[in-house]
């Protein structure tokens, strides 16, 4: 899953679609988000005025340069696990959520049983650039059962880059039951885990219609019509008229007008005539401008 293909979301800045991730969340709620007063009180105020993902670079830099930066960061992830230097270990997490190596995939996986969440946070966002089969596991039980929303929204996140694994059911229970931050990367990865076929498009399909409905979140909602427009091609024809009749409704009638854009070019990149045909329709009479 590149970052730069992702979706688009207005509410928060962090990993990398092709504009901002969802908002940040009430934290008050022990509901929501469990924050360590002793760590995040103060690492993560620090280290999350944005994601690793935020540093993410679109350009192509040279090889050399990159082999140069992952030596450099195989070397720092290395030094920190003898001294536990956090500078040292954050520095060579953030060169693996930019460049891909298969050598740091061991060094990744201890840390995401690490006590600071913003280790685990990182080492699951560098996992999402690095995949490895080896990693599917302890994600799967972080997405379960990590106490920190951070954690899980990384994980969310990272398991788009697993489409072939066992990551479906996991994603589609975060969208219906877990906070918002994490429901909206569960919506992303599900276009993911979804497009390997029609056996996984339509139970993907059926809980993003869902979420499209009745998630009390616009960022969360938009995801799902971005994703749905991704599964259409999987659909079978019975759900595929679902999803349009569905976007149609959410662009007329949703409460939020980014999620109302989102329908519509979810709606208009399906390059369907019969679609093109009732949103020219939808024009004529007033009703879309």
């Amino acid at each position: 899953m590149a970052p730069p293909d992702e979706p688009r979301s207005e509410a928060e800045p962090g990993p990398p679609p092709a504009a901002p991730l969802p908002g940040p969340y009430d934290e008050s709620s022990p509901q929501e988000l469990y924050l360590d007063p002793e760590v995040l009180a103060q690492e993560l105020a620090q280290e999350l005025l944005g994601d690793p993902l935020d540093d993410l670079d679109t350009s192509d830099p040279a090889a050399a340069d990159v082999a140069a930066s992952c030596d450099l960061g195989l070397e720092l992830l290395r030094r920190s696990a003898g001294s536990g230097s956090h500078d040292d270990r954050m520095q060579g997490l953030r060169i693996f959520c930019e460049h891909r190596d298969p050598r740091v995939v061991p060094l990744l996986l201890p840390l995401l049983a690490a006590p600071c969440p913003i280790h685990r946070m990182s080492a699951v966002y560098a996992l999402g650039r690095n995949p490895s089969p080896l990693a599917v596991e302890p994600l799967l039980t972080l997405l379960a059962a990590d106490d920190n929303g951070y954690v899980r929204k990384a994980v969310a996140w990272s398991l788009g880059s697993y489409p072939d694994a066992p990551v479906l059911n996991p994603l589609m229970r975060s969208l219906h039951t877990d906070i918002a931050a994490v429901r909206l990367w569960a919506a992303s990865s599900l276009a993911e885990a979804g497009a390997t076929g029609p056996a996984k498009a339509d139970p993907a399909a059926a809980q993003l219609l869902l979420s499209l409905r009745i998630d009390s979140e616009p960022a969360v909602r938009s995801n799902s019509a971005w994703a749905l427009g991704r599964l259409y091609g999987d659909l079978v024809e019975p759900r595929q008229q679902e999803v349009v009749d569905t976007l149609l409704h959410t662009m007329l009638d949703d409460s939020d007008s980014a999620v109302r854009d989102e329908a519509r070019l979810a709606l208009e990149q399906l390059e369907s005539p019969e679609v093109l045909e009732r949103l020219q329709t939808l024009v004529d009479e007033g009703l879309l401008i």
